[in-house]
């Protein structure tokens, strides 16, 4: 007797289908799973054989073999526990097999027989509802899977409610999507005393999703003002909230079914490798860039991250998705994210400050910042000089702009910026376009483009070094509300693109 039931397994964000086939031969009692299982995936045998004891089943005398089908494909976790259980109980003439043909069933198993909770479940839905199947998941992901609200989900207790429920005995209610985070409390940028250009800075990579990097003394604002950062984005819209959510279940970060549309904010410590960066590790599961994906990645005191991990940045910084290889199999995540990044103008953070400086200055800060590479540096589209803060701007009271008023001003230059590049794929920030479209839709007036031309031939911008100065300039413009870019603009961007604390530009005026 053979039975079969579908489950799934995942590579990056893209899940692939999956057959538990279960064949019960004559010979000696024998319990066999096949088909490139991992050593999570061969341990079933041991928790589906004490579960089917929990209901009071034995395994048959037989000889019992599950092939997990394609056979070529690795197999990791322990999501194939309840597959494997239900093709176990089809081949054993307990459930019908003509029902098992229209599950999708993911779900780990304890040895009393109760539904653990697996990763993926919303994936795992989209999957179900694609290919018309009815989920069966644990209680525990029914809240995560019921947002996609075409699909049917069973989300059950137990591996006998399941089967309760498919012999139709006791009908399990469809759970109900869990709760919709809308916003939270964010720090406000009035907390911030002085750094007015820093400030402005924020306000022009949030609005156009523009990398930026600040450099300053301790103590000087650097992580209080990226901290900031999340309060003046605009919300994600649906399709952002699903594709991020995706990977965050993958991740198991959807606790209890809850998604939110506000951006993430991630920080990982400069010690973090290269695996919990960019993805990697046991299963290959997503890194901290991916689970930025449509927010912002913080990376504090950049030059203390190891070389290696930094240049992984690089590409999925100009695609915005980033592929970890293994030697069966690719596992793709997006990763289009905003990076923030700070750092210390040398090691003992006073390179500016003759009083308190060390003995190697300037050639500390030449060492210090050289840890980052130029290819790295070229895509910091903003570099600003965070300077100390004043005493006097400290005992003063706060008369800077809310966060809620510079994020209704983002907002407003995003809606542009979406006008603009209506119905070009993969295009909605100015951030993501390229050269060509971009000097075709930016709308440069002839003064402002010399004005580029000549600053670019001063400082030998690169072709990416320039076409980010003139994506910032189109920022600013959608910032001002100007439908074209003047000489006003370019010279701001350029401003912030050749910066004095990286001996860009001693004066920028040079140029004029």
């Amino acid at each position: 007797m053979t039975s079969i039931v579908k489950t799934l397994a995942f590579e990056g964000v893209e899940a692939r289908r999956v057959e538990v086939q279960c064949a019960l031969s004559p010979g000696l009692p024998a319990f066999a799973i096949v088909g490139l299982p991992d050593k999570s995936v061969t341990e079933a045998r041991e928790r589906v054989r004490s579960a089917l004891g929990a209901m009071g089943l034995a395994l048959p005398a037989k000889r019992i073999t599950v092939n997990l089908s394609p056979a070529d494909m690795r197999k990791e976790g322990a999501q194939f526990d309840l597959p494997i259980a239900l093709a176990i109980l089809g081949a054993m003439d307990v459930l019908p097999n003509d029902a098992l043909e229209g599950l999708l069933a993911l779900g780990e198993l304890s040895l009393d027989g109760k539904l653990i909770a697996i990763n993926g479940a919303l994936p795992a839905a989209l999957d179900a509802s694609e290919g018309d199947l009815t989920l069966v998941c644990p209680e525990a992901c029914g809240a995560e899977a019921a947002w996609v609200e075409v699909a049917k989900i069973l989300a059950a207790p137990t591996l006998l409610a399941v089967v309760n429920h498919i012999n139709g005995r006791a009908v399990l209610s469809e759970p109900v999507p869990g709760e919709l985070e809308q916003s939270e409390s964010f720090r406000d940028m009035r907390d911030i005393r002085g750094q007015e250009r820093a400030k402005r800075a924020l306000e022009v990579a949030a609005a156009g999703r523009h990398h930026l990097l600040l450099v300053g003394p301790p103590g000087s604002g650097k992580s209080m003002l990226a901290a900031r950062m999340p309060g003046l984005l605009p919300q994600m819209s649906a399709s952002e909230t699903l594709e991020t959510s995706m990977i965050h279940s993958l991740a198991g970060e959807l606790k209890e079914g809850r998604i939110s549309r506000v951006r993430p904010f991630k920080y990982p410590h400069h010690t973090s490798s290269m695996a919990a960066m960019v993805g990697g590790g046991r299963g290959a599961g997503p890194g901290q860039i991916s689970l930025a994906h449509n927010g912002v990645l913080f990376l504090d005191e950049l030059p203390e991250f190891q070389r290696p991990v930094l240049e992984t940045l690089r590409q999925p910084l100009e695609t915005g998705d980033v592929v970890v290889a293994r030697a069966n199999a690719h596992f793709r995540y997006p990763c289009r994210f905003l990076l923030v990044a700070a750092a210390n103008p040398c090691r003992c953070g006073y390179l500016s400050d003759p009083g308190r400086a060390c003995a190697k200055v300037p050639l500390c800060g030449q060492d210090y910042l050289g840890r980052i590479s130029g290819p790295l540096l070229d895509r910091f589209d903003l570099r600003i000089e965070v300077p100390a803060v004043a005493i006097e701007d400290l005992d003063a009271e706060p008369d800077g702009e809310a966060s809620e008023a510079i994020a209704a001003r983002v907002a407003a230059a995003r809606a542009r910026q979406a006008e603009r590049f209506a119905g070009i794929e993969d295009v909605s920030v100015n951030a993501d376009a390229e050269g060509s479209l971009l000097e075709r839709l930016a709308e440069v007036e002839g003064e402002a483009k010399a004005y580029l031309r000549k600053v670019a031939d001063r400082y030998r911008l690169s072709a990416r070094g320039y076409h980010r100065v003139l994506r910032v300039a189109r920022t600013l413009a959608d910032l001002s509300g100007s439908d074209s870019v003047t000489a006003g603009h370019v010279a701001e961007a350029c401003g912030y693109r050749l910066s004095s604390a990286l001996g860009d530009a001693p004066a920028l005026q040079k140029t004029a």
